[in-house]
């Protein structure tokens, strides 16, 4: 293809690209977002705006490698049934209704804040299920704290989400600098979570029933969960020290790997390959964005947006965040961040606000499909207006918060 095409081809490639992103799917096929992504990718070597040299390296390895590890870190607490454990705990001592909301929400936020929000859905959703139902509780909005809470908690740290992965692996901001500036946001969205579920829910949280929790068996392998747990603390540790996250992330994972008591094939069963997937895409086809399409101009045009101000930049990464999803929104955005005046805080503006903005529909982030996809397998519907009543309102008064915090 000529030189003078690759501009315009680029354009189109990343306009198709985004738009399949933002729909879900490719009208009358099967492409999902990871296919586009992966499209779009190849499109840009194909049409030349990226050689295959430079798409290669347009990958973040240390995003990749980080997702990855945590992933499998997760996969292993979950196969040795520490959150069964835990869920079971929470039964047997929540006495009312609200201190069970209380407990599903702190736990939901804490173990997205360490772990990955959506693998933490992932395992947290159906054992919420079954414990609400074991003590006669309505599912719904018990369900509804899971997707809100992982994703205010996962708010709080670069190893919270995808999103503040990518952040953490392109800001370079350190983890614990990180964490003491969103941690706050974090915890009043949490607290936001509980009173917003209570008052929207009158009928399930103000009453005087008081719910006697069981003791029921719980199937867990001791040896696999004492050795997991320690790795994580160990993780934890290693990044508020200052060690690079990724590096620590797959060190942790292929430690975990080296066991006699679980088949490696059951750990990767439970990876999401095709997130990782369509990171690599976006990558590529940002980068060839940004090559053929991002000129000095263009970046100047878009500084009159006047981004450097943190109320405007949490508008515009909410709202785009709702458009694309949000790690497509991180990764388009991050070529205009750079520029800025102070970069640091606006990358923790954008982590802040494409987060919290995952609760504004239940389309919003994929921790909320996961929950409701796991809600249907049990024959429970949480629809558009079951999780937009509560989610609105959350989103809007989380992300004011969280900007006031910002520019103080």
């Amino acid at each position: 293809m000529p030189a003078a095409f690759a501009p315009i081809a680029a354009g189109v490639i990343f306009a198709g690209t985004y738009l399949v992103l933002a729909i879900g799917k490719l009208p009358g096929f099967r492409l999902d977002r990871t296919g586009a992504a992966l499209l779009g990718a190849s499109l840009m070597v194909a049409c030349g705006a990226l050689t295959p040299e430079a798409a290669f390296h347009a990958i973040d390895g240390d995003t990749i490698a980080l997702l990855l590890g945590m992933m499998i870190v997760v996969a292993n607490l979950k196969l040795s049934g520490f959150f069964r454990l835990a869920t079971n705990w929470v039964a047997q001592h929540a006495r009312h209704p609200l201190i069970l909301l209380i407990a599903i929400v702190l736990a939901s936020g804490v173990f997205s804040a360490v772990l990955v929000n959506d693998t933490v859905c992932l395992a947290l959703a159906p054992l919420v299920f079954d414990v609400v139902t074991r003590l006669r509780r309505n599912p719904v909005p018990y369900l509804l704290a899971v997707a809100m809470a992982s994703n205010c908690g996962s708010t709080a740290t670069i190893t919270g989400n995808p999103q503040n992965i990518a952040i953490g692996s392109l800001s370079r901001i350190p983890y614990g600098s990180f964490a003491a500036t969103l941690s706050p946001i974090a915890l009043a969205g949490l607290l936001l979570t509980i009173a917003l579920i209570a008052l929207f829910h009158p009928r399930e949280f103000w009453t005087r029933v008081r719910l006697e929790g069981e003791r029921e068996p719980v199937a867990y392998h001791r040896a696999l969960m004492i050795k997991t747990l320690l790795v994580t603390a160990a993780l934890v540790v290693l990044f508020f020290a200052g060690i690079a996250p990724a590096k620590v992330a797959i060190l942790a994972g292929g430690l975990l790997l080296l066991t006699r008591i679980v088949k490696n094939t059951k750990i990767y069963f439970e990876i999401d390959w095709p997130l990782l997937l369509m990171f690599a895409g976006l990558f590529i086809v940002v980068a060839g964005f940004e090559k053929t399409l991002l000129s000095p101009a263009v970046i100047t045009a878009v500084g009159g947006l006047h981004l450097e101000r943190i109320a405007v930049l949490s508008g515009v990464t909410a709202v785009l965040s709702n458009i694309v999803s949000n790690v497509p929104a991180v990764l388009v955005m991050s070529p205009f961040i750079q520029p800025l005046p102070d970069p640091k805080t606006a990358w923790l503006t954008v982590a802040m606000a494409s987060t919290l903005a995952g609760n504004f529909t239940v389309l919003g982030s994929v921790a909320n499909l996961i929950v409701v996809q796991k809600a249907a397998a049990k024959d429970i519907h949480i629809g558009f207006w079951d999780y937009f009543t509560v989610g609105a309102p959350l989103t809007l008064l989380s992300i004011i918060f969280g900007a006031f915090w910002l520019a103080a």
